[in-house]
């Protein structure tokens, strides 16, 4: 034996081939249908070279950006206080991708029936190959509600935000060809209590809607601090108001904000998260005063439509990587998607990302008929559902997919790490579990007609005796009222099965809503992995499993 014989200790086999380079939309049939259902087909094509993009030369950025985080230069090397976060340009990459297709603009851009369902099929899309750059692009799409509030802001700014060109420069508005938006809301002593907030706002002269203000106090977040505007809060003698505060005043010197640190996250590493204080920062007032958070609530409600998105978009890449491992990956001799305990998990989990699409996809198409009361209050309260339900499945949804990979999946040449750290941060960002439960017996307390929305869009169980019984169940709970806090989670929880459930059942694929339905509406299993038997695992492993062509 050479020597070169004996430096070969073994035979490399029983591998998996590559997905790099898949359209991320043509391995997703679920995608393709809900999309199309729900009125987005026209953009087909549009969203179809996007799932290129995504599965190609963003998922590679997506790496880097993640590998190069985000540094900040508070000073300059003459010694002068420049404020400035530094990123890898594979970040920018993935920003400049997403604004010149329209991912922030869309809907806004091009109003017609289907815009939400299309630019939430991008946004998805783009969430599989990076996350944390979704941060900036939500609130910038986010921000448009709130700031046609005050026109003669919006008229300035609205044209920039709308642009499909990505600016980076660190310029002031009237010098750049596009701009971004970001949000500074919580403060160290109240987190989610916005009303604890100590951050003051002066007027410099008359005062009012449109008004300038200087303002003086702290955000203990404010994410994507490299934007070109920040909508935030802060109390006027009128109460809390809502401001737009840009990084350069009018004469193109620097605002008086001064970034403290940037956040250690436990994920979303491209993003740069941040600490700030204002000290005599210029604002503009948005909205009534004393009003700021209704004026910004619109703001928070389309950033929870996109948490939704986010997390159905992590259980979606996490599924596809596990089913696509699973379908090649041999274990005794078989392949380990032909394993019926392992066809039994990842058939568990293709139900889960299918349900969690239909509902975000669902919430698209309600936010696409903003003049129907039926529409609005339906999203009204499907908002905070979704938000709490979906981003609380994804976390535990991630690490089942990748338990199914096995020591493959826990590595960081695998997405999957990168998924597992991400999926907390939709839970946890604009509202956690318990803000969002609340925020779902307020809608039903203190809105009229959302409750009566949620059962017409319910109906009758649509032939199914078990959805009938939970949606029967689900009235009598809340005619009951006692302990209504207490049982918040439940009660939230039973409404997010019951859409779900209906949204399926109608799309008219039995083996998957007759899966959902009784694995989910059942006696109840407590790990993924446990559908009942005659389950059509074969079709539902099948409907999930990327096909290489």
């Amino acid at each position: 034996m050479n020597a070169s014989q004996q430096a070969e200790t073994h035979e490399v086999f029983n591998q998996v081939p590559p997905l790099d380079g898949v359209n991320l939309y043509r391995v997703d049939l679920p995608l393709q249908e809900w999309n199309k259902r729900f009125g987005g087909g026209w953009a087909e094509a549009r969203i179809d070279t996007y799932g290129a993009l995504a599965g190609g030369e963003l998922m590679v950025a997506g790496f880097l950006a993640n590998e190069n985080k985000p540094l900040f230069k508070s000073h300059d090397r003459y010694g002068q206080r420049i404020d400035l976060v530094e990123y890898h340009p594979a970040y920018h990459q993935l920003m400049s991708a997403a604004i010149e297709h329209g991912i922030p603009s869309l809907p806004w851009s091009d109003p017609r029936s289907g815009a939400q369902v299309a630019r939430a099929a991008m946004s998805y899309l783009h969430s599989q190959a990076e996350a944390g750059s979704g941060c900036p692009l939500t609130m910038t799409f986010a921000s448009v509600p709130a700031l046609k509030l005050q026109t003669d802001i919006a008229e300035q700014w609205l044209p920039k935000i709308l642009s499909t060109q990505y600016d980076p420069r660190n310029l002031p508005i009237e010098q750049k060809s596009g701009a971004t938006i970001g949000m500074a809301m919580t403060e160290k002593q109240g987190g989610t209590d916005v009303r604890a907030n100590t951050t003051r706002a002066y007027p410099v002269g008359a005062g009012g809607p449109g008004q300038a203000y200087e303002l003086v106090g702290h955000k203990w977040f404010c994410s994507a601090p490299m934007c070109d505007a920040f909508l935030t809060l802060a109390y006027t003698d009128k109460g809390l108001s809502c401001f737009l505060l840009p990084r350069h005043r009018p004469d193109g010197s620097r605002n008086e904000l001064y970034i403290q640190r940037l956040k250690n996250k436990l994920g979303n590493w491209s993003n740069a998260s941040s600490e700030v204080e204002y000290r005599g920062a210029l604002a503009w007032m948005v909205g009534e005063e004393g009003r700021g958070v209704p004026t910004i609530i619109e703001m928070v409600a389309l950033t929870r439509f996109d948490c939704m998105i986010g997390s159905s978009a992590l259980m979606r890449q996490a599924l596809t990587q596990a089913a696509h491992h699973c379908a090649h990956r041999q274990v005794g001799g078989r392949v380990l998607s032909e394993q019926p305990l392992m066809q039994n998990v990842l058939a568990d989990l293709a139900l889960e990302s299918e349900a969690a699409l239909a509902l975000s996809m669902r919430l698209g198409q309600a936010l696409d008929h903003p003049q129907d009361e039926q529409q609005v209050k339906f999203a009204r309260l499907v908002t905070a559902v979704g938000k709490y339900w979906i981003c609380k499945r994804a976390p535990a949804m991630v690490n089942e997919a990748a338990e199914c990979m096995g020591g493959a999946g826990y590595v960081e040449d695998s997405i999957l790490p990168r998924l597992y750290r991400e999926a907390p941060v939709n839970s946890t960002w604009e509202g956690s579990g318990n803000v969002q439960c609340l925020d779902v017996l307020r809608a039903l307390s203190k809105e009229p007609g959302v409750l009566d929305a949620l059962f017409a869009e319910l109906g009758d169980g649509h032939g199914d005796a078990r959805l009938k019984q939970h949606i029967d169940k689900l009235q009598a709970d809340f005619r009951d009222s006692a302990d209504f806090q207490y049982r918040a989670r439940q009660l939230t929880e039973d409404v997010a099965l019951a859409l779900q459930a209906k949204l399926l059942l109608e799309a008219g694929n039995a083996k998957v809503s007759d899966a959902f339905i009784a694995s989910r509406l059942g006696e109840g299993a407590r790990t993924y992995g446990t559908l009942p038997r005659g389950t059509d695992v074969a079709a539902l492993l099948a409907r999930s499993t990327p096909q290489l062509v």
